[in-house]
């Protein structure tokens, strides 16, 4: 069978991690402007890679230098996105995934009227992306909410925060109903559990239960999310708006029954925030999680009404690494993975920074999802991070990425042989970005690198890896030549 003929090639970026131009044309301040370069963090303890402080925020609202906010600076793609889109059209991207940042239309959230220096920026930058005819799929919530909806709300903890955020996605439709077909709502809404800040807005040290103020904000996004799908499908005719799911695909560590049921409830939990937006109803098992650790979600009837009213119409996810569970987590080696720790599995490669490169685990992913929702899918992320070396006649020979793109091409076109509705595929990321956790430039996903390190040292200018040649043939034969 192969891929649709219209599969929709391309790549992946973050507005938080390439724009740069922190302070540019109004722009407010977000929680990724506090994100701070952590180079002594043990890459497996992933709290302190994005814990936050009030005190660390007050140091970062006083800050104007980048070196220690790597964010502020990205790879500044704010200024220099005409050369980039030429890159990536030279690769034939049929798409690119991005995010509008919300402090460029609404610098502290609260404004009534949007930022116009903010919708002009946008707006020219998908002028420049159809003269190249790459479709935009748009991130409306990527890891980078106002950071005065964070101090002064505790984020989604409080309710208030939902009609703030309709607001900016009705001014993102107004301005873009003619630029953007495709939207998802919140980049890995499973993650609030994982860092709470960056995904919500939440600060621990303002929050006497955490547990609880997390599932809290879990369901104002969702309610948030179903407002906003209503919205687009109105006034959008034609539309289509996405869930986005971290995929953490879990084994049993053994065939011990007690290990299946980890992996399974690991697994389940996974689940779960793509089951309310694809369902429009919480499943009885979270229901009785709630009960269990006596939780008081507050949830009205016009919220669940809301939920069952406006489902999405397909799951996007992102998909890096798999691992095990146990029973005992002394039974296993933990290792680091996608926002994640958990259990390294014996059978397979890892990456410098410990996930584990699993190909296999796409097709099972693939066929996970599609057997669960019965929607369409996109992988919207998937990718390696590595150390790149730059020749002294700027080239980067990147054999393992081509290596590991091949491996996971393969197993997708098997799953969509198997029946998977695949829409397109999105690298993380196209070009050379400050990477999430740790706010590292030299942990590099691109195809281009970027001439600039850690402190943010150098020239800033692009050059094609050997995989930029290997991407640009697989587009062309539509995934038929894997090289």
């Amino acid at each position: 069978m192969g891929l649709r003929k219209d599969f929709l090639w391309g790549g992946a970026v973050a507005a938080n991690q390439v724009e740069g131009a922190w302070n540019v044309d109004g722009k407010g301040l977000s929680v990724a402007d506090v994100a701070t370069y952590k180079p002594k963090v043990d890459v497996k303890d992933y709290r302190k890679q994005v814990g936050v402080s009030s005190a660390d925020i007050d140091a970062a609202i006083k800050a104007t230098d980048t070196t220690d906010y790597p964010k502020r600076r990205g790879i500044d793609f704010y200024h220099r996105y005409p050369e980039d889109l030429a890159l990536f059209n030279e690769m034939g991207f049929k798409t690119l995934r991005l995010s509008i940042a919300w402090t460029r239309i609404f610098p502290t959230g609260e404004e009534t009227e949007p930022n116009q220096a903010g919708l002009a920026h946008y707006r020219e930058l998908f002028a420049k992306m159809h003269d190249y005819q790459i479709e935009p799929i748009v991130t409306l919530s990527h890891y980078e909410m106002p950071l005065a909806l964070a101090t002064k709300y505790n984020g989604w903890a409080d309710r208030h925060v939902i009609d703030l955020f309709v607001r900016f996605c009705q001014a993102c439709f107004t301005a873009f109903k003619d630029d953007v077909k495709y939207w998802l709502t919140f980049n890995e809404i499973d993650s609030v559990t994982r860092h709470p800040f960056t995904s919500a807005g939440i600060i621990p040290d303002q929050t006497d239960n955490l547990l609880q103020t997390e599932y809290q904000a879990f369901h104002h996004q969702f309610v948030a999310s179903a407002l906003v799908t209503k919205a687009c499908h109105e006034m959008i005719p034609g539309s289509q708006i996405g869930c986005m799911l971290t995929k953490l695909t879990d084994y049993p560590n053994s065939s011990d029954p007690r290990d299946v049921l980890a992996s399974f409830n690991k697994n389940t939990m996974n689940y779960f925030p793509a089951d309310v937006q694809v369902f429009g109803e919480y499943p009885a098992l979270i229901l009785n999680y709630f009960k269990e650790h006596d939780l008081d979600i507050e949830m009205t009837s016009e919220d669940l009404a809301i939920l069952k009213a406006n489902p999405v119409d397909f799951v996007s996810f992102s998909y890096y690494m798999s691992m095990v569970s146990s029973y005992d987590e002394n039974n296993l080696t933990l290792t680091t993975g996608n926002t994640v720790v958990g259990g390294k599995n014996p059978h397979l490669p890892a990456t410098e920074w410990g996930w584990t490169v699993d190909p296999v685990g796409l097709r099972i992913s693939l066929l996970q999802l599609y057997d669960r929702y019965h929607k369409p899918l996109m992988i919207v992320e998937n990718g390696m991070g590595a150390k790149d070396d730059l020749t002294a006649d700027h080239h980067v020979h990147d054999d393992y990425r081509i290596k590991y793109f091949k491996a996971h091409f393969a197993e997708m076109i098997k799953a969509v042989d198997a029946g998977v509705d695949l829409l397109g595929y999105t690298s993380w990321a196209p070009i050379d970005l400050v990477s999430a956790s740790t706010s590292q430039m030299s942990k590099r996903y691109g195809f281009i690198y970027v001439d600039e390190d850690d402190l943010g040292q150098g020239s800033l200018n692009r050059y094609k890896k050997d995989s930029f040649t290997w991407y640009q043939k697989v587009i062309a034969t539509n995934g038929a030549d894997l090289g």
